[in-house]
């Protein structure tokens, strides 16, 4: 039984006691009265963490390291790791001292690692992806080409088709699946120029059957945009994307 149950349970009974006895069969002789007690002060809030004070180049140093790392862990979904187990590896490992991993172990372990994690959330978004595209498909007004892109026209322009080999400029906002946003030239109010052949297959395909002056939506699985893996830390591996797309023109 867990402490705090036995101490209710000690209480109760000891209520139950009394209420047996009757308060009539309490000793005659006089009680002490009760001693006030004193409140406990309430606890202090948690202080702040104290910054380190950098006196010299090498505490410098040695935070910059540390804000640098911290940051690469947290771009890569790391953040729960044994800080102490941290710690003492590298006090060990910069002194020469003997450490659990050798330079190739260390570097097969986290390979693997990164490995799993990714292939662990690749599964979660693949499905999520297809499962979208799946459903997207069956929508009025959305076309299905054969290699499994989708779009639908929101405007069709009237000037000429680009080719692989031709350099266009274009408006585009980019959001994945759910949404969330990861690119946009509309929000920074600046289109961009690029070639047809250069860019990813979804948009190498969709480029080619847009007449200039067309806006359309483009939705790509993932084997036409980045694939098996991620694109930076905003676009996670195998995840199908979302494209409003609008060619301004073919440069020359």
């Amino acid at each position: 039984m867990h402490k705090l149950e036995k101490t209710v349970l000690a209480i109760v009974l000891g209520i139950t006691g009394l209420a047996t006895q009757g308060f009539a069969q309490a000793p005659k002789k006089a009680v002490k009265p009760a001693v006030t007690q004193k409140k406990a002060p309430a606890p202090m809030a948690k202080p702040a963490p104290t910054v380190a004070v950098l006196k010299n180049q090498k505490d410098s140093l040695s935070a910059a390291i540390g804000v640098s790392f911290s940051n690469s862990l947290t771009s890569q979904g790391i953040n729960d790791i044994n800080s102490d187990v941290l710690t003492k590896t590298i006090q060990a490992s910069l002194k020469g001292d003997k450490v659990a991993f050798t330079s190739e172990d260390a570097n097969n372990f986290i390979g693997n690692y990164f490995q799993k994690m990714n292939e662990e959330k690749g599964a979660v978004v693949k499905i999520e992806g297809e499962k979208f595209l799946e459903e997207n498909k069956k929508k009025p007004g959305i076309i299905t080409t054969e290699s499994g892109l989708q779009y639908q026209v929101i405007k069709m322009g009237e000037g000429p088709k680009p080719t692989a080999t031709d350099k266009v400029k274009t408006h585009y906002h980019g959001t994945l699946t759910n949404g969330t946003v990861f690119d946009s030239s509309v929000d920074r109010g600046e289109p961009i120029e690029f070639g047809v052949g250069g860019v990813i297959k979804g948009w190498t395909e969709a480029l080619q059957l847009m007449p200039v002056g067309s806006k359309w939506k483009l939705f790509i699985p993932y084997q036409l945009a980045y694939g098996e893996r991620a694109a930076g830390a905003q676009i996670p591996a195998y995840s199908a994307l979302v494209f409003d797309v609008e060619l301004l023109d073919i440069v020359k």
